[in-house]
């Protein structure tokens, strides 16, 4: 997410860090790398000269003239002022209406609202545990009702059933009075994109929003549009009172452009964003961790959030009694651990959130992806159940038959065997209830990462 953009600023950051004394000439030529990274990004123009206009006006102030690490002061208000730029604070759904609550989604076809629709009713029955109702108007894409209702069916959520032969206007009133007789508590109203802005599309959606009163009206928008997005955002909100937007594509996003100028140029703001194909990669858009990404701070607190919510405690719980009784660390658990780490969203996710991991070369993180891991699974489950669990007698035949069973080479068992084993002194440095006593001492020692009494 944000990789180019990221990386720039990294390099800002570490140059301007690196200066012993702060004057005017060095920050204006620092803002100038500032606002070439913010146009590379496809940042709005108004945008950037209002960001740098404050950075250079805050950064000519004596807290950073005078500072005693006037460096880490210029970092500290670039941070602050990327998170004004985005919106401050997060931005929750207003769903405090009589029910049924309508949730219109707005965009251009392409933008990725079908699928939003799903991931939106999967998110709220998940954080609110309302009734849902899906109901799709886009009855001019081929099989875009088929497709919402799929996804329905795949979420078990209910579906409102219409058809291509009605109108838009025909199901929006047809599935209020469907709503409110079975008593569901919101109702997601899936629209028609188009491939261009036109004016039958804006009073087609208008006469939608006037029969429904949406609580939220909520504009999609695919990130890698970057300045065309919130073009299209702005044309969008002549027409309609949007309420916020949501943002998808974002973890293939490497510019940023449309997150950085949306809330500045609309005024609206960016409540959630797309994170990913799975109908559980949907987020709530918090600015304050987007920055921290971006100049390479990472993101613990979404990632301690998702742990939360994906990691299978009981598992966890059954690995550290194993280790509590003296047992071993085996090949089972090793896979157990490949699985809990792809719930959290692999290897690119769980690096994007860890702090220090922008300034790893390209060579290295393109070796920690995905696909090895995959591969240990693989191998892993052509194993025998007593091969997993007594690792230390996979040699010769054997290696050749996990080999030929995966469909990978002898080279391939090897480094498995290699990995693991590496992981199994590790893990098994916890197994002291001693070392593992010390470990949370140290931990307790670093502010604000345990709380008072753990």
């Amino acid at each position: 997410m944000f990789d180019t953009l990221s990386e720039r600023f990294q390099r800002v950051i570490k140059n301007i860090a690196g200066l012993g004394q702060i004057t005017e000439n060095n920050i204006k030529s620092t803002l100038q790398e500032v606002r070439t990274a913010l146009l590379e990004a496809d940042v709005a123009l108004p945008v950037i000269e209002q960001l740098n206009q404050v950075l250079l006006q805050k950064s000519l102030g004596q807290t950073v003239l005078q500072g005693i690490n006037p460096g880490q002061a210029f970092i500290k208000i670039v941070h602050d002022e990327l998170i004004t730029l985005m919106g401050a604070t997060a931005n929750t759904l207003n769903l405090n209406a009589p029910p049924p609550a309508v949730i219109l989604l707005a965009g251009l076809q392409g933008s990725g609202k079908t699928t939003s629709a799903a991931k939106l009713a999967r998110f709220i029955k998940e954080t609110t545990q309302k009734s849902i109702l899906l109901v799709s108007t886009d009855v001019y894409r081929p099989a875009a009702i088929e497709q919402l209702k799929i996804l329905a069916h795949e979420l078990q959520i209910d579906f409102f059933e219409s058809d291509p032969s009605q109108t838009p206007l025909a199901i929006t009133t047809a599935a209020l009075a469907h709503a409110k007789r079975h008593l569901h508590d919101i109702i997601i109203l899936d629209t028609a994109g188009r491939l261009h802005i036109d004016d039958k599309m804006m009073h087609e959606i208008q006469q939608l929003h006037q029969a429904c009163h949406p609580i939220e009206t909520l504009f999609v928008i695919d990130s890698m549009m970057g300045q065309d997005a919130v073009k299209t955002a702005q044309a969008f909100d002549a027409s309609l009172p949007l309420t916020g937007v949501i943002l998808t594509k974002l973890d293939g996003d490497a510019r940023g452009g449309a997150a950085l100028s949306v809330r500045y140029i609309t005024g609206k703001p960016i409540k959630l964003m797309g994170v990913g194909e799975k109908l559980d990669a949907l987020e709530v858009f918090h600015p304050e961790r987007i920055v921290s990404r971006i100049l390479g701070m990472g993101d613990i607190l979404t990632l301690v959030e998702q742990a939360q919510q994906k990691i299978d405690l009981k598992k966890a719980e059954k690995l550290a009694k194993k280790f509590q009784k003296g047992k071993g660390f085996d090949l089972e658990d090793f896979r157990d651990q490949i699985k809990q780490m792809r719930n959290l969203g692999g290897m690119k996710n769980l690096l994007d959130k860890l702090p220090g991991v922008g300034q790893l070369s390209g060579a290295v993180k393109d070796k920690l992806d995905d696909k090895l891991f995959i591969q240990f699974e693989v191998m892993i489950n052509s194993m025998t159940p007593k091969e997993r669990y007594y690792p230390e007698n996979i040699r010769g035949s054997r290696k050749q038959r996990i080999a030929k069973g995966s469909g990978m080479q002898i080279q391939d068992v090897n480094r498995l065997l290699s990995q693991f084993s590496k992981m199994q002194k590790m893990m098994l440095r916890f197994s002291s209830p001693n070392k593992l006593k010390n470990m949370m001492q140290q931990l307790k020692n670093i502010p604000g990462f345990l709380p008072p009494g753990e």
